[in-house]
This record gives structure tokens, C-alpha cells and sequence, in this order.
């Protein structure tokens, strides 16, 4: 068998490419599919439901490793040419139906990867390289994006593998010619069972079938685009979860600010913020009584993003915004040796727990900084009860706080 393609055949190396390439994509579609339903209702079905993902994600970015080598090597072969080159419009279709399969071949497991390197988190590429790609930002906007392409490029391509498939058996069954077995293993005979059919001479490479494929590629990757639908919560059950606590005194106003937090999910740390939160402020420099103030902060809970494991941190078993959408700490304000600690209770899911939270303050006329961090225990508020296994989900959860807040007008003016 020659190495390089001929006019009558294909050669071993595109051969190779075919059923390698075929065989990691008939792989990687199955376990999407069975790890998108898979459930993860306990620890144990959780850490397969990552298992099953990272087996995907790894094998469909070696399917596009070797696509586009075997891409690259049939641009470069001499095609072997149609055995019915008179029938236009059925060469056409093939020669379509090739490009749009390889155009799947790469924007499918493309966009899978785009869509892993935006979000951080659940299910890591199995290999020991950066589960980041250059210029791709990590976005809750770029991976909607990159989730929707992918999705609708996985029907394109199992409709391409359709037509290319019927093709073949086609010729296998009906035309009983020699397409297929073209580009199976072994030695082909060079007899056609067709007496009338003859090898036409080497075709010319054709523009029009590639134009028409990237044509179909640029609307499935528009049509991605726009109906590309961020995971967001509705306005409404946002502003709900703080118009129910009334305000306290105060005389300092947030102007900006930041809650974030950090956990370990099976050994890679996943970051995230809540996006709707305010804070009810009552400080003075001077010590009254012993505290500097008082401090009311509520956090809605299902303004949380937190990488590809958005969904699952508000579910029930874990922060379960439908039902406690508010967190609510309440302090005094008191002095530590290197700066400040508020100490009070922080109200999270339903369970109420003591809480200090160190932090600094630094105060520059009527404006002030203030920096804080802290860890909570997980297992305190009942988050994630199902999965009792630090490895699967690490206990703790690491919390960040930075603000800028303004000096009343009618604190400046007493």
C-alpha cells in the first residue's frame, strides 16, 4: 500500500488520519452526552460527572490535534478521483459535505476549549499543560458564547457524519463500486464491480465547495453568537433578596466595592463574586464604649458567579438561593493590633454563626479603604453536605472584601 494518495486510492497516512480522527470522535460525542446527563446528586456521582467531562474535553481536543493534521495532509495529497465524476451535483455534494465534516472537526472541539479556558473550575483537561488559551478571557459572556457555538457545531458535525456515512454506504450498497473500500486497510482490488465505471483523470480543486462550507461555518458561528445566553438571574429576585432587611443607621456610603470568594474543587481552586451586596456603615476613628461602630452587610446570594459551577453552587444542596436568597452579617466594630475586627453573626442558608472579620482601614480626608479577608468552614452552614470528601469539594471557603466608602455630608457637618 503507497504512503502518499494516488489518483486510484488513498494512501496508509490518510488512513490513518480517517479512522484515528473517526475514532476519537465517536468517542467524544458519546461522553459529552452521558456526562451532560450524568447526575451529581452525591460526592461520589459528582466526582464521575467530572471524571466523564475530563475524559471528553481531553479526548476531543486530541480529536482536534490530529483533524487538523489530517486537514493539513489531505490539502497537500492528490485526491483520488470520483468514480462518477458525470454525476455534478452528487461530486458536489461529497466534496461539501468533506469541508463542512472538516470544519466540525476543528470548531467543534475549538470552541469546547474556548469554552473551558473562559470558566475556571469543574472537570480539568487531563494533561499537564494550562487549562487557559492565550487572548481568551475568562468571562461568563465568552463562554456563554463559546457554549453555544459549540452546541450548535455538534449538530452540524453528527449531520455531516450522517451524510458522509449514507454517502459511503451508498456506493457500497447501491453503486457497488469501489469509494469506500478506497479508504479502508489494506490493498485495494483494483477490479470495480461496476464494468462501466472508469477512474476519471485527476480532478481540479475546486473553490466553490470550500466557499460554500465556510459560508454554512460563518452563520453557525453567528447564529451561536446571538442566541448566546450568559447565565443570569432575574433582576427582581436580586433586588428581593435585600429590600426585605431594613436599614441601619449609617454614616458612611459605599461607592465601590468587591466580595469575593475561593474554593477548592477537586484540587483546583475556583473564583468567583457576588455581584449584588450592600453595606450599612457606622464608624467613628474614636472608640465609644469601647467599639468604633456598627456594620450591616447583606449579600444576594444568587448575584454569585463562580466559574462553570455557577448553577451547582446555588442549587439546593449548597448556597440554595431560592430558598435563603439573602446573607446577612451584622458586627461591632472593634480594634485589633493591626487594624480593626468586625465581630458579630453572619446568617447564611438558613444557619446563623458567630463571625470575625479582620480587616484594615485606611482614611484619607472623608474617604476611606477598607481591605478584608477571612475562611469559613463550609460544613458550619450545611453547604455542600452530600459531598463530606475535602477532595471532591474543599471545606474551605476563602473570602475576600474590598470597599470604598464616602463620609456622610450630615456626619461631616456634626
Amino acid at each position: 500500500m503507497p504512503i502518499l494518495d494516488t489518483p486510484a486510492q488513498y494512501g496508509h497516512l490518510t488512513k490513518v488520519f480517517h479512522w484515528l480522527t473517526a475514532l476519537l470522535i465517536l468517542t467524544a460525542l458519546p461522553l459529552g452526552l452521558i456526562a451532560h446527563n450524568a447526575p451529581y446528586a452525591t460526592g461520589d456521582e459528582l466526582a464521575q460527572k467530572a471524571l466523564l467531562f475530563s475524559l471528553h474535553k481531553t479526548i476531543g481536543i486530541a480529536a482536534f490535534l490530529f483533524a487538523a493534521l489530517r486537514i493539513l495532509w489531505a490539502v497537500c495529497q492528490t485526491r483520488p478521483a470520483p468514480l462518477h465524476p458525470e454525476r455534478r451535483l452528487e461530486v458536489f455534494a461529497a466534496h461539501l459535505a468533506h469541508w463542512v465534516l472538516y470544519g466540525a472537526m476543528l470548531i467543534v472541539p475549538l470552541s469546547g476549549w474556548v469554552h473551558h479556558a473562559a470558566t475556571t473550575g469543574f472537570a480539568p483537561i487531563l494533561w499537564p499543560f494550562p487549562q487557559t488559551l492565550p487572548l481568551v478571557v475568562q468571562s461568563p459572556t465568552v463562554a456563554a458564547i463559546a457554549s453555544s457555538v459549540h452546541y450548535l457545531a455538534m449538530l452540524a458535525l453528527v449531520a455531516a457524519l450522517l451524510a458522509h456515512i449514507a454517502g459511503a454506504l451508498k456506493h457500497a450498497l447501491i453503486d457497488r463500486d469501489i469509494t469506500l473500500r478506497r479508504m479502508l486497510p489494506g490493498r485495494l482490488v483494483r477490479a470495480n464491480t461496476t464494468p462501466n465505471t472508469k477512474l476519471a483523470p485527476t480532478p481540479k480543486r475546486h473553490i466553490l465547495p470550500p466557499l460554500a462550507a465556510a459560508g454554512i461555518w460563518a452563520a453557525v458561528i453567528a447564529l451561536g453568537t446571538l442566541t448566546a445566553a450568559p447565565p443570569q438571574t432575574s433582576p427582581a429576585v436580586v433586588a428581593n433578596a435585600l429590600r426585605d432587611t431594613p436599614a441601619t443607621s449609617t454614616n458612611w456610603q459605599v461607592e465601590s466595592g468587591e466580595i469575593g470568594l475561593t474554593v477548592s474543587q477537586f484540587g483546583t481552586e475556583v473564583s468567583g463574586q457576588f455581584a449584588t451586596w450592600s453595606a450599612d456603615i457606622d464608624f467613628n476613628e474614636t472608640a465609644k464604649n469601647g467599639t468604633h461602630g456598627t456594620v450591616t452587610a447583606r449579600i444576594a446570594i444568587a448575584s454569585l458567579t463562580l466559574g462553570s459551577v455557577t448553577t451547582q453552587a446555588l442549587g439546593p444542596d449548597f448556597l440554595a438561593a431560592e430558598n435563603h436568597p439573602t446573607a446577612l452579617f451584622k458586627a461591632d466594630i472593634l480594634a485589633a493590633d493591626t487594624g480593626y475586627v468586625a465581630r458579630g453573626t453572619l446568617s447564611l442558608r438558613g444557619v446563623e454563626r458567630p463571625l470575625s472579620l479582620p480587616f484594615t482601614l485606611t482614611i484619607d480626608g472623608d474617604t476611606a479603604a477598607m481591605q478584608g479577608a477571612l475562611s469559613l468552614d463550609r460544613r458550619d452552614f450545611a453547604i455542600g453536605a452530600t459531598l463530606p470528601k475535602e477532595d471532591t469539594l474543599g471545606f474551605a471557603v476563602d473570602v475576600t472584601i474590598a470597599l470604598t466608602a464616602t463620609r456622610s455630608t450630615a456626619d461631616t457637618e456634626n
